[in-house]
């Protein structure tokens, strides 16, 4: 089912309910948990990239030959990125980076040592605002054009996967990735370390079920990324789960 269908779907029972409530046959509370739940599936179906409703993105793949799994970072450069590569490069393991363009500005040598170290870096918009979600498809062009540009700038590289903040897809936002030409790369392991103070309780959350192919989602700009990196790495050693890039995952490129 298309968005667009649910919405004229919608529009009908909608106008049925409200001529009801009119005419006297319906009272007021149907019409208002009708747009209620509209309202709810619609922000149930923008925020959870997983369903692919509005966009395909790359979030696992199960089909995967090898026993592995992948690793991808976001919201940095920052001066945290630079613990994480080193213990990345400890274990060897190549990993995706999905950087803020305000970020790339601020850091453009770790930007840059990102790329030098072989990982590959992602579009995660210009400023990560909390308002993506209501933005219009210009100014999401404009967030995702700027990234671009400033990457290109500082690291050289033309990047072809774009992260939305906050893993909002909207009908906006798949007009604006129609324009600029980037495909979405998600996830299927999110443990929300940015919202959970326990490095444990994060690393249970990824570990709990981790299966072949899955794509986890870590977060580069807080201090306890590098010990949940660490011990996540230990534990994917001991049970003889490789880790490799993403792009490797999904058989992709990611820059030009």
């Amino acid at each position: 089912m298309t968005f667009r269908l649910i919405k004229i779907l919608f529009a009908i029972v909608l106008l049925c309910s409200a001529i009801l409530y009119i005419v006297n046959i319906w009272p007021v509370w149907p019409v208002i948990l009708i747009i209620l739940f509209y309202l709810s599936l619609v922000l149930i179906l923008s925020s959870n990239i997983r369903f692919n409703f509005f966009v395909r993105a790359y979030n696992n793949n199960p089909d995967f030959s090898e026993n592995a799994v992948a690793l991808s970072f976001d919201d940095g450069p920052e001066e945290f990125t630079l613990e994480i590569l080193d213990i990345l490069d400890k274990f060897g393991v190549k990993s995706a980076f999905f950087c803020i363009g305000k970020n790339i500005e601020k850091h453009p040598e770790i930007f840059k040592e990102i790329i030098r170290r072989g990982h590959i870096v992602g579009n995660h918009s210009y400023s990560h605002t909390r308002l993506m979600g209501f933005l219009g498809r210009k100014k999401i062009i404009e967030e995702i054009e700027r990234c671009n540009e400033i990457a290109e700038k500082v690291g050289g590289v033309n990047m072809k996967l774009f992260r939305p903040p906050f893993g909002i897809i909207n009908p906006k936002i798949k007009r604006a990735l129609q324009h600029t030409g980037h495909k979405v790369m998600g996830w299927n392991v999110r443990p929300y370390d940015a919202v959970t103070r326990s490095p444990e309780r994060v690393l249970e959350r990824i570990t709990k079920d981790l299966k072949k192919g899955d794509l986890i989602l870590l977060h580069d700009n807080m201090p306890k990324t590098a010990y949940i990196l660490e011990q996540l790495l230990v534990i994917l050693e001991r049970r003889n789960i490789s880790t490799i890039r993403p792009d490797k995952l999904f058989e992709i490129h990611a820059h030009n």
